[in-house]
């Protein structure tokens, strides 16, 4: 019993002995981190920054200014880091002199947390190449989070500048920084942003006191050309990943706003907008959406998420009015202009639909236009709603409906740009559905009836016009149960006579038109077209080629009762689409062409009349059903 008694004194000395030299240690660690002379550490910092910008960072001289403290305060002096070459001669960043107060025990965990900071003499010359090279960044796009900035409770700089070059983005910034525990942080400078000068400001509350509270912050861009103001609160000080935002905007087109927000934005007319932003990196979440671009209206909301360097965008936008010619500049509707003072006018639009550069953004918006308008009076596109869906270069317009005047227009765009191709490949399939010969030519009513339509098209192309004017596939469209002036059913049938005796105000009835275009690479083949009246029926046998939208068309006709005076032959159209050219040959048109026509019809020797066309079964040639 004594024995054991002994072991346990003994045991209990040892591990006494263990806990005891253990705490010593301990103790004199503590010591020496309370203690320690950063400077030594001078060349290993030098070192480390070197291989972190890939060149010879310098400093002059690191002191601890304290004595004795587990949060001390170390000053470190002419620090230099060299620009990379591709950026130019000078330095990334200069410093004169800063003072750190930092906690030591995160840096056991290898974190570095400063307190508070003391900058001197700080210049940074920041530059972004056009192929987006970053020489603040070592080469990384920047989409991920970057981590929040250390939670500081003290910040004070003097004697600062930043210079800002961005090739990619056409805009610079230079500005002086100021800060203190009085006035907080500021900074004030000009810049240019696509060529348009502009003066920049931001100021933020000081940091001093400020730990778990929000950080308001206000900026301003402001330019004749362009202007921007985001009233904003940090979640904490200096913490731009998150917080919320109030912004308004104005610029001369949405191309110039891109030069700030970076969207991928194309020109348009002046354009008005505010928002509602929030925040939280790498992700932005945009609600109460509302301006206008030129004379349109928009709202809307958009998420932007930022995953693996690409953008995926889900929103709305709603224009309660839209004028296309808005999504243009002056001088692109300018050469719209001219071009079609050159061609002449067309059917088909010389839209751009090009996605080349859209190659890191995918997504699903849905888009809404509740009344489309036109410069050059009532537009023919009424309203227009559907679903864009965005992936790594191909996109879907599905479902989309585009209202007209009567009936409208629905189906699929399919626009395929992936792999790097130079022009889409574009597949179009729409259908026309419940319209009207008068609300699609916008014609005096003098001719109407009911008109259907199916266009499957797939081609290549930088515009519509250009892909229909390359595109394989049919073109179908079929008008029924309408009526037309009698006298112009006359003239459909090479009815002279009744042509010439019939009444201004009387009519005839439309039974039909049938037309069907096989397109191969943009030249329409007719098969077939008829025009079925009730007085006439006409033939019809040719092309139309696009995108010139020439019309090269042989009509034959016969009426459907005989005639005082029928002359035989054709008429020749073209010309184009929007302005045809009828030629009647000079054999048609003949005295001596008439007057055997009038002893055919004296003799009763006429050609057969025309009977009526089956207009179902041209219905379903036309439209493939």
């Amino acid at each position: 019993m004594a024995s054991v008694t002994i072991r346990t004194f003994l045991a209990g000395q040892r591990l006494s002995r263990v806990v005891g030299g253990s705490a010593a240690l301990v103790a004199m660690l503590l010591i020496l981190l309370a203690a320690f002379p950063w400077g030594v550490l001078k060349s290993t910092i030098e070192a480390r920054l070197s291989t972190r910008f890939g060149r010879t960072v310098t400093i002059g001289s690191v002191a601890r200014l304290d004595a004795f403290s587990f949060s001390p305060t170390v000053a470190i002096r002419d620090v230099r880091v060299p620009q990379p070459g591709w950026a130019g001669k000078g330095d990334l960043a200069r410093i004169a002199q800063a003072e750190v107060k930092f906690g030591v025990f995160p840096l056991l965990v290898g974190r570095f947390s400063p307190e508070s900071i003391k900058l001197s003499g700080l210049h940074l010359a920041l530059v972004r190449t056009a192929d987006k090279h970053e020489n603040w960044n070592d080469g990384e796009d920047g989409s991920g989070s970057g981590g929040s900035p250390p939670r500081i409770t003290g910040l004070t700089i003097a004697d600062s500048t930043i210079s800002y070059q961005d090739a990619k983005a056409e805009r610079s910034f230079t500005v002086a920084v100021t800060a203190d525990s009085a006035r907080g942080l500021r900074a004030n400078g000009t810049g240019m942003v696509r060529g348009a000068p502009v003066k920049v400001s931001f100021s933020g509350a000081a940091v001093e006191d400020m730990a778990g509270r929000p950080w308001p912050f206000h900026a301003i861009v402001d330019g004749p050309a362009i202007g921007m103001e985001v009233r904003g609160t940090a979640d904490a000080p200096l913490d731009l990943h998150a917080m919320t935002l109030d912004v308004t905007a104005h610029a001369s087109d949405l191309k110039m706003l891109d030069g700030i927000i970076e969207a991928g934005l194309f020109g348009t007319q002046p354009v008005r907008l505010k928002a509602h932003v929030r925040r939280d990196a790498p992700d932005w979440k945009i609600t109460a959406l509302s301006g206008t671009i030129g004379q349109s209206d928009l709202t809307g909301k958009l998420d932007v998420e930022k995953n693996d360097g690409r953008t995926k965008l889900t929103g709305d936008v709603v224009f309660g009015t839209l004028n296309f010619d808005d999504l243009s500049t002056d001088s692109g509707l300018a050469k719209g202009r001219a071009l079609e003072r050159a061609i002449g006018p067309r059917l088909i639009p010389d839209t751009r639909i090009n996605i080349a550069k859209i190659d890191k953004t995918d997504g699903i918006i849905t888009v809404l236009a509740k009344r489309i308008v036109s410069s050059e009076g009532s537009s023919a596109i009424t309203a227009l709603n559907g679903t864009v869906k965005l992936d790594h270069q191909l996109l879907v317009f599905s479902p989309l409906r585009i209202a007209l005047r009567t009936g409208a227009m629905v189906g699929t765009v399919r626009v395929d740009q992936r792999g790097g191709k130079p022009e889409p490949l574009v597949t179009i399939d729409l259908s026309l559905r419940d319209s009207n010969i008068v609300a699609l030519t916008g014609g005096s009513g003098a001719i109407d009836g009911r008109v259907d339509g199916r266009a499957t098209l797939i081609g290549t192309g930088s515009t519509i016009r250009e892909i229909v004017g390359r595109s394989n596939g049919r073109i179908g469209v079929f008008a029924r149960n309408g009526s037309l002036p009698a006298r112009i059913a006359a003239l459909i049938g090479f009815d002279a006579g009744r042509a010439l005796t019939t009444k201004d105000d009387k009519r005839a009835g439309l039974r039909c038109i049938a037309l069907r275009l096989d397109m191969r690479n943009g030249s329409g083949a007719i098969d077939p077209l008829v025009i079925d009246t009730s007085e006439s029926q006409s033939n019809g046998e040719g092309s139309i080629s696009f995108p010139s939208e020439t019309l090269a068309i042989r009509l034959t006709g016969a009426p459907k009762r005989n005639s005082v005076l029928r002359l035989p032959g054709s008429v020749i159209v073209s010309g184009t689409i929007i302005q045809p050219d009828i030629v009647v040959p000079p054999e048609v048109k003949s005295v001596g062409n008439i007057f055997r026509a009038i002893g055919r019809a004296i003799s009763g020797n006429q050609a057969p009349t025309a009977g009526n066309a089956d207009c179902a079964a041209l219905s379903t040639r036309a439209l493939g059903r």
